[in-house]
């Protein structure tokens, strides 16, 4: 049942406008082929809305349909529409009673001719987002100064000359390692896949760039396969993705580490411009020279100050001092020796006098002899002295040998 009672008369049931407007909207929700459905055409009177909703009206050459996009759903879209655009939007289709007129409400719009791939790529990016291939904790911080960069693209793409004009220009003391790789077909992933896995083996590598020109969603498709993202997902290196125009979005993309609008901003976020920096490191060549040069002073002072201390605690200090009382008491025993000395020499020399008073070399020179037999032994009594004799007479200056003739 309905939730309104239209006004019966004799003949027939009278409805309101707005009653009958509200039964046809009904007649639409209750069928669920308008409720989720899938409409093409050319947009024509677009008009985007201060509010940020969308209004335009899909055509072709046989009708037109009124359709509103929410602000909500419209900002989430991947591309501008525009007057003219051929577009396929899906929604669902009622009835805006105000107008009286039957309007699709658009919850997504991609241009024509790309559903079955805009599909797919929605479908592919929600199961590896799902997985935890896209999740920020996961991303690798880009090196600041890499030295060795490796490049994966086609050899012959103008998005390689572009990037490395950017390399050389910017830093042109990185090397350039290019893994080539078809970039576009069936047998595009599959080489990317290889190329990448030749270069996240090497050692030598700092970062890796996934790159391409331009192009349609078919021309770019390789770089929404699923071995690839799950290559540049397993990869040791980190990974910038430069695929396509800014406006352009792949898988890897959300897969890598860092994603640039196109090669050269790619090439540009790989390395810093040396012109840029060479006068921020002069600068901290002169900070660090004055830090070093500060740091190097009070270094010098605080070896002068323990040089000072330990002058001060040195133990030549009291070597010095030791050495100095040394040399006092050795001159004052010096002197109390010779003092004792000068002593006993005047003892020695009033002994010496009175051992000289009764030596007997004194009685000599006074005219006495000493006389001695022949085996040396003192005579002291005439009766010592046997007639015949020899003897030895000492007097003061000298000995002499005599005979005892005889005896008185």
């Amino acid at each position: 049942m309905f939730p309104f009672s239209p006004q019966p008369s004799s003949d027939h049931t009278i409805w309101t406008v707005g009653e009958l407007s509200a039964y046809v909207r009904q007649m639409f929700d209750l069928d669920y082929r308008l409720r989720d459905i899938d409409v093409s055409g050319e947009i024509s009177n677009f008009t985007r809305a201060a509010s940020g909703h969308l209004y335009f009206t899909l055509k072709d050459s046989a009708a037109q349909l009124k359709c509103v996009m929410w602000r909500s759903q419209a900002e989430r879209l991947r591309f501008r529409p525009a007057e003219g655009d051929a577009v396929i939007a899906h929604g669902r289709v009622s009835v805006y009673e105000v107008g009286g007129v039957y309007q699709l409400y658009a919850d997504y719009l991609q241009p024509a001719g790309r559903g079955d791939l805009a599909a797919a790529f929605e479908r592919l990016k929600d199961k590896l987002a799902a997985e935890g291939l896209f999740d920020a904790d996961h991303k690798r911080p880009i090196p600041g100064f890499a030295r060795k960069i490796g490049i994966v693209t086609s050899a012959d793409a103008a998005a390689l000359r572009d990037i490395l004009n950017v390399l050389q220009r910017r830093n042109p003391l990185v090397s350039v390692l290019i893994a080539p790789t078809l970039v576009q077909g069936e047998q595009a992933p599959a080489q990317i896949v290889r190329a990448l896995r030749r270069l996240d083996a090497r050692d030598d590598i700092d970062l890796i760039l996934v790159a391409r020109g331009g192009g349609s969603i078919e021309d770019l498709w390789a770089f929404n396969d699923e071995r690839v993202a799950r290559a540049v997902y397993e990869a040791r290196h980190p990974i910038i993705s430069g695929v396509g125009h800014e406006t352009d979005f792949t898988i890897t993309d959300f897969v890598a580490d860092l994603r640039a609008p196109t090669p050269s901003a790619a090439a540009e976020l790989a390395v810093p411009d040396l012109a840029g920096v060479r006068p921020a490191l002069a600068q901290m060549d002169a900070a660090l020279a004055a830090v070093l040069l500060d740091d190097l002073a009070a270094r010098r002072a605080a070896v002068r100050s323990f040089a000072q201390l330990l002058a001060l605690l040195s133990p030549r200090r009291l070597l010095d001092s030791d050495r100095q009382q040394v040399d006092g008491l050795a001159g004052r025993l010096e002197r109390s020796v010779r003092r004792a000395l000068d002593r006993q020499r005047g003892r020695l020399a009033i002994a010496g006098a009175g051992l000289s008073a009764v030596s007997p070399l004194a009685t000599l020179a006074r005219g006495f002899a000493i006389v001695r037999d022949a085996d040396g032994r003192l005579i002291r009594a005439v009766g010592e002295a046997r007639p015949g004799a020899t003897i030895t007479i000492q007097v003061s200056d000298g000995t002499f040998g005599a005979q005892v003739t005889g005896s008185g």
